[in-house]
């Protein structure tokens, strides 16, 4: 028998899946909604924007009032912005401002120099967060991600918390250091990292440039075995790796992660102060998918790094690593409620 929160709750999600239709038209985004991801691999952004920020051009999709509280989505590797793509128009409908941007080596995201040094470390890339949103005078905003943009969002909430109004983080609290990249984990675990001692190697280097599209498309069936996305839907995602500089930042993250690779001197600081795993104050939702094949920390490992308000929801129906793109309304959902906060 169905309780009373319980047909609230059918009922807020059928109110938001036909306000996230009526918003598709208002600001040009087609889709469609099913239970969970809706395979239509001809939904797109439109008309794409860029902006200077910091070292970079970024490239980046906005939908909703421009007077909007902002909500800036954050992809992961290899993904792109197209992970948000049914997202976007849930939250555009709630009101929202929201920017989507490629990260540095993605899609249309360039540096604005040739002489700058390709660098994927973390910090970087949470600086390039902060850059943008400066660059388009937003104060702070509602962030939410996964894989790399999660723990972008997550440094960003931890070292700069008046930037993060709240936040959305899948698989939790994602912040690390060389340091503890260097310590072996048990050999199972290290199986699951097989992608990062490959890019490791000079011949992994190689195989990535040559071979990238395939390369990607392994990891997204690897990382959601559960997932039926066909050829049009990856190839969508896939032309954001023909980007100049995608090689070399995915390359530097992973082999700066192990130890392998310098950073940069001017984010040294910053990675010290990460060393010490900051805690996050700014309110927060954390979700986990059922069928994540990528490795992913267990929620009781990271829940106490999280004192502010919290809560953390299991998604389940066999969704996999890219849960913004298999599981849209879950992950709208998440970012609204939290917004409210």
């Amino acid at each position: 028998m169905s309780t009373a929160g319980e047909n609230v709750d059918r009922q807020r999600r059928r109110l938001l899946g036909a306000a996230a239709l009526a918003a598709a038209g208002r600001f040009g985004i087609p889709v469609a909604f099913g239970a969970q991801a809706t395979g239509q691999p001809d939904a797109s952004f439109g008309p794409l924007k860029q902006v200077d920020a910091g070292v970079l051009k970024i490239e980046y999709a906005e939908a909703g009032p421009p007077d909007g509280p902002p909500v800036v989505l954050l992809h992961g590797w290899p993904y792109d912005i197209h992970s948000f793509v049914d997202v976007a128009p849930m939250l555009a409908s709630a009101g929202h401002r929201v920017l989507v941007p490629y990260l540095r080596g993605y899609g249309g995201t360039l540096f604005r120099s040739t002489g700058t040094f390709r660098n994927g470390e973390p910090a970087a890339l949470a600086v390039d967060l902060t850059a943008f949103m400066d660059s388009l005078k937003i104060k702070t905003a509602v962030l939410a991600g996964f894989d790399w943009g999660a723990r972008t969002a997550d440094i960003v909430a931890a070292l700069w918390p008046e930037r993060a109004k709240a936040l959305v983080a899948v698989s939790g609290y994602l912040i690390g250091s060389q340091e503890a990249g260097k310590m072996p984990l048990p050999p199972q675990a290290e199986f699951e990292w097989w992608y990062q001692f490959y890019l490791a190697t000079e011949r992994g280097r190689l195989g990535y440039e040559r071979n990238r599209r395939d390369f990607n498309k392994l990891i997204w069936q690897l990382a959601s075995p559960k997932w039926a996305f066909d050829d049009a839907t990856y190839a969508r995602s896939a032309a954001a790796f023909d980007n100049p500089d995608h090689v070399d930042i995915v390359v530097h993250n992973y082999r700066w992660r192990l130890g392998l690779a310098e950073g940069e001197a001017e984010y040294a600081e910053m990675e010290k102060q990460l060393a010490t795993a900051p805690t996050i104050g700014v309110p927060t939702i954390t979700l986990e998918s059922d069928a994540n094949g990528a490795p992913h920390p267990a929620p009781s490992s990271y829940a106490k790094m999280f004192t502010g308000k919290y809560e953390h929801r299991q998604i389940g129906g066999g969704v996999g690593h890219n849960l913004p793109q298999e599981a849209p309304k879950a992950f709208a959902q998440a970012v609204l409620d939290v917004a409210r906060s």
